[in-house]
Order: C-alpha cells, then sequence, then structure tokens
C-alpha cells in the first residue's frame, strides 16, 4: 500500500539537531527525529491518520501536552515516552526547559493498523482499539523493538519486511486492544486510575469534584476522561458522584440516628427534599422508608 502521511503542524522554540531519517513502508512511515528545545517552546501537531511517537530518552519533565488549546496550564499533562494518538487529535505541547530529544514517529494508515490488528483480534475490537488513545510512561515491553527499528531507519539492512513487522510488534505493544470479554467500548480506565480517583475524593470528604478536577487526578485532559468514564462505570462523572453521596447517605442512615435533613446539610444537599428526591431515584425508596427497612 503506498501512503504517505497527511499532517499539519507548527513549532516554534525547536530546532532539527541532525538530518531527518524516515522510511517509507507498506502502509506506513517511520521518521526518526534528532532535534533541541529551547525553554518555553511550543508545537502544534494534527494528523488525518494515527500515529505513534516514541521517545527515547523521558521528557515528562520538561514537555507538557494537551488536546486542547483553551487554559493549557488546567488541560495539560505530562509527555509520556510512548503516546498513540488516534486519526484527527489535535496535540498541543509546550516545553519548561531547554533540553534535548530524540524520538520515532510513526505514521500509519488507518487500513494498515487494521490489517495488524484483524487476523488476530477481530474487526471490532480492532476498530475499538485504533480509536483508544494511548499514553505508556513505562516503555519496556516495546523499548527494544523501537530501537531496533530505528537501527533499521537509519541502516537500512534487511527485507522491508523486518521492519513493518517491527512496527506491527510496537502497534500490539503498545495499543489497547479490549480482551474478548470486555464490552465494545471506546475506551476505559484502569483499575489503578478508579483506585487513585475513588481515593482522592475521600481524602477530601465529599463527592462534588468538577470533571476538570477528575480527570486532573488521573492526569488526562477533560473531554478524554469524560469518555472513558462513562464507559468504565456506565455514569456520567456527576452522575457517579452523586450515586457515591447516597452511598454516604444510606451509611448514615443505617448507623445511627440523625435527622434526614442533617444528613441532607452534612452531604452537601440543598436540603431534606433534595436528599430525598435523588435518594428516592437512585434507591427507589424514601431515606425514611429505606432507614425502617434496614432496621426490621
Amino acid at each position: 500500500m503506498s501512503f504517505w502521511h497527511s499532517m499539519s503542524w507548527k513549532t516554534e522554540g525547536i530546532q532539527v539537531a541532525a538530518p531527518v531519517q524516515w522510511r517509507q513502508l507498506d502502509g506506513l512511515v517511520s521518521v526518526l527525529w534528532e532535534a533541541e528545545s529551547q525553554a518555553g517552546a511550543s508545537g502544534y501537531y494534527l494528523a488525518d491518520d494515527p500515529r505513534i511517537m516514541f521517545f527515547f530518552n523521558d521528557v515528562s519533565s520538561n514537555v507538557r501536552i494537551s488536546n486542547r488549546n483553551d487554559d493549557f496550564a488546567r488541560n495539560s499533562r505530562s509527555m509520556a515516552r510512548a503516546v498513540y494518538v488516534p486519526a484527527g487529535v489535535p496535540m498541543w505541547t509546550s516545553s519548561k526547559s531547554a533540553h534535548r530529544f530524540s524520538h520515532l514517529n510513526l505514521h500509519l494508515h488507518k487500513d494498515r493498523a487494521l490489517r495488524y490488528l484483524m487476523p488476530s483480534v477481530g474487526s471490532s475490537a480492532a476498530q475499538t482499539a485504533i480509536r483508544r488513545p494511548v499514553e505508556l510512561q513505562d516503555v519496556s515491553a516495546i523499548e527494544a523493538l523501537a530501537k531496533l527499528l530505528a537501527d533499521e531507519i537509519r541502516n537500512p539492512s534487511k527485507h522491508a519486511v523486518y521492519a513493518e513487522s517491527l512496527v506491527g510488534s510496537i502497534v500490539a505493544g503498545l495499543l489497547d486492544i479490549p480482551a474478548e470479554t470486555s464490552e465494545k467500548a471506546a475506551g476505559r480506565l484502569t483499575q489503578a486510575q478508579m483506585n487513585k480517583l475513588q481515593s482522592h475524593i475521600e481524602k477530601r470528604g465529599d463527592y462534588r469534584m468538577t470533571i476538570a478536577d477528575m480527570a486532573a487526578t488521573v492526569d488526562l485532559s477533560e473531554s478524554w476522561f469524560a469518555s472513558v468514564f462513562k464507559q468504565t462505570t456506565g455514569k456520567s462523572p456527576l452522575q457517579w458522584q452523586l450515586s457515591k453521596r447516597i452511598d454516604q447517605a444510606k451509611q448514615l442512615l443505617a448507623e445511627g440516628d440523625l435527622p434526614v435533613a442533617t444528613i441532607a446539610a452534612q452531604l452537601g444537599f440543598s436540603d431534606q427534599a433534595h436528599l430525598t428526591r435523588v435518594f428516592r431515584q437512585i434507591a427507589g425508596e424514601t431515606p425514611a422508608a429505606w432507614r425502617k427497612l434496614q432496621q426490621g
């Protein structure tokens, strides 16, 4: 498949430090970059096809990225060692300090990416995987593959099928491929991320965080977080928090004799009627009726 990537990009304060090396393969383009970034350097990137960025050195302390152009400080996160960006997803970057970096860019035709995956995981799982963004700091599973591919780009010594097989293995090792028993979803939070979110909210003592705050807790952009959170829990972030507040209300109702109005005030509901309305929607009973049932 003859393919050359289409990408819009603009950088300020970033200079190429060595000749760019690249290799065009079947349905993909591999590009090896050596560059220097000044403090305050910035970049914007938007590609029509999926792409992978692999950094040979850790730039997480120097580079922040975001998929939104508004309020960069609030919506940004550290650049990971390996990043998979689905087609049509924009990226903005900003550098804190001067540094030199080396990275591999793999531009994949969507059909080529599917061809890597479909024989093993099926069409549905493959389609899901190429829509899921991935940011991976621990690159131990694919680092050796990336170095072998970089060597082959610098000094081609084998048939193209060798480089293509390395790319295929990197794709399989990096993409978030759903297991056969997984729901057909656009993305999910990991259990570690959910545990971190739960712990953070419990330390605050309430379930009234904004979506932006929740996203920042697990180091994701607000838009991506809202999407994958619902796929993970079946609820929007605000619905989930509300159900957790009702769980707290149940605990208080079962463990003591606090008036319902007091519980409502303690959990941040506007008044007893507000708590009663929400409690009935979620639990199917009023707080008073639920308490009576628990007490036998």
